[in-house]
């Protein structure tokens, strides 16, 4: 029997598992899916936007993979540090796969990035999500916030920032957030992008959703849209990908409209060809505004500063402009892609492949894709441990890894325990009046799976 270990229970860790599991070419394999935290499902879980439902209902078809009797999920189980290193896991399983994702976001890096109120769009995504790392956000006193970048992560955070709390209410965003957002000020939000909008890399179904906000007026500047030769020339516009074609035709239904009619509305303005170069503070070191240069096309396909500067009130930041993986004590790391080094899935150490450990998903490609593109991902990765199957099958285990993770004072949350967690979470929602909520602490994990 061929014991395997998916480190991240994310769609790249349970894809794999799925591939392993299913194929015929190796039989009896089995299949532990490690995580650190004590819920499943990684970025659908703790990524997705609570009002994206649709996207949030893949849970389903992870939750197949993992309820399979070969595969067996074990949350509250950090790999790289503490009793269970990189080298301790070869000890325990055949073969390794780490699909650990890209957790770090990339700053700005520009003056003022360090002032009070400036956050990544991933602190405030784990927020709201629910994630028991996430710190927290007052809203109150924000009348003004500028989102930089021009990504779907970019449009949820704006969406979040300009929804009204009826709309989350039926979602299954904890308390505290929901309650953060009923007293945010925040009444104008300006997403702000440095290239042109036929470059943007939102989707027209993202960006389309902005229109359809209960009291929200969606607005883009004539003369910037203008900028981008394919808004002006047709020829060009043909020439682009049919979603960025899309795209333009959706910024050019908002071309033009009047901002919020009084202080009870809110407003969304889509800026762009604005390169952030400073964040302005005031006396008490809490962002004030955002400086930025006007930029044009610089005919490469690319931008150029013009010297031209314009403020943007903000009140409240927040930057997304891409992640980055970060390293995992114990794997080869480059620093450059963010990635571990690999062949076919394969981590490559002193340039030469390390059979037995292997990666999937962000932390082997990079920040890419989407969710769909793990499955190939995770496929060609399972090919090159399954080639190696052979020789890592020859090497005798110890026993249940299960039992020296007990042993090493590791307290695992088997699936079980993440049953008892959603029951709480379901409990917690009707004695709120909403559906099932999401728990958005350690200590409430803990207690929920057991183990407190």
């Amino acid at each position: 029997m061929l014991r395997v270990a998916v480190v991240g229970s994310g769609p790249s860790g349970v894809y794999a598992a799925q591939t392993l599991v299913e194929q015929r070419e190796v039989p009896g394999v089995r299949v532990d899916v490690l995580d650190r935290l004590p819920a499943p499902y990684g970025l659908v879980r703790y990524g997705v936007a609570p009002d994206h439902e649709k996207i949030k209902s893949l849970t389903g078809n992870l939750r197949g993979v993992l309820e399979d009797e070969r595969i067996r999920f074990l949350g509250n189980v950090e790999v790289g540090g503490g009793p269970l290193t990189t080298a301790r896991m070869l000890e325990l399983y055949h073969a390794v796969v780490y699909c650990v994702g890209a957790a770090r976001d990339r700053p700005l890096g520009i003056p003022g990035e360090e002032l009070a109120g400036v956050h990544s769009a991933t602190a405030f995504v784990s927020w709201y999500s629910g994630h028991p790392d996430a710190g927290s956000f007052d809203l109150g006193g924000v009348r003004s916030a500028v989102v930089v970048g021009a990504g779907n992560v970019a449009v949820d955070v704006t969406r979040i920032l300009a929804r009204g709390v009826p709309e989350l209410e039926p979602t299954d965003m904890p308390q505290p957030a929901l309650g953060a957002l009923a007293r945010s000020g925040v009444r104008r939000v300006a997403m702000v992008a440095r290239r042109g909008p036929s470059q943007a890399k939102f989707t027209t179904k993202e960006l389309r959703e902005l229109g359809t906000l209960p009291g929200v007026d969606v607005r883009t500047d004539p003369a910037e849209l203008a900028l981008d030769p394919a808004y002006t020339d047709p020829a060009a516009a043909q020439a682009l990908p049919a979603a960025a074609r899309r795209n333009l035709e959706a910024l050019r239904g908002w071309a033009g409209a009047a901002g919020p009619d009084g202080e009870a509305g809110r407003d969304i303005a889509l800026r762009f060809y604005l390169r952030p170069v400073e964040v302005l503070g005031g006396p008490d070191g809490r962002v004030r505004r955002m400086r930025f240069e006007r930029t044009a096309p610089d005919g490469r396909g690319g931008v150029s500063g013009t010297g031209a500067f314009e403020d943007v009130d903000a009140e409240l930041v927040l930057r997304s402009v891409g992640y980055r993986g970060v390293p995992l004590p114990g794997l080869p790391f480059d620093p450059a892609t963010g990635t571990v080094p690999h062949a076919a899935g394969r981590v490559v150490r002193a340039g030469r492949a390390a059979v037995g450990e292997y990666v999937a998903g962000w932390i082997k490609r990079g920040p890419t894709g989407v969710i769909g593109t793990n499955r190939p991902c995770a496929k060609e990765t399972v090919s090159s441990l399954l080639q190696d199957a052979g020789a890592l099958a020859r090497r005798d285990l110890p026993g249940d890894p299960l039992d020296a993770l007990r042993a090493a004072g590791l307290r695992p949350v088997e699936w079980p325990g993440w049953l008892s967690i959603e029951a709480a979470e379901a409990e917690l929602g009707r004695s709120l009046g909403r559906r099932s909520v999401k728990i958005p602490d350690w200590p409430g994990l803990r207690t929920a799976a057991g183990l407190v």
